[in-house]
């Protein structure tokens, strides 16, 4: 991890505004696949609602590289702050 994106990731805590769920789901899962890769594990069934949603969203990053996905992080905190 860059300065940078350990940087954004502490900016996004102190957010004045909630942003929205959308957005908050995107963040998850840039900051899954920065950290982690490629989604790993069972997908949540489908009545756990938000872990399937989350899950969804990292999962559709699949193949993005790491590097890639802590620049669009990074641009998507700073879009917010």
């Amino acid at each position: 991890m860059t300065p940078a994106f350990e940087n954004a990731a502490k900016a996004v805590q102190t957010l004045s505004e909630k942003p929205s769920n959308d957005t908050l789901l995107r963040l998850y899962a840039l900051y899954k696949q920065a950290t982690e890769g490629d989604v790993k594990g069972e997908k949540p069934s489908l009545f756990d609602f938000k872990a399937a949603a989350k899950y969804n969203a990292w999962a559709a990053l699949k193949g993005k590289a790491q590097a890639d996905a802590e620049k669009e992080y990074i641009e998507v905190v700073n879009s917010l702050l």
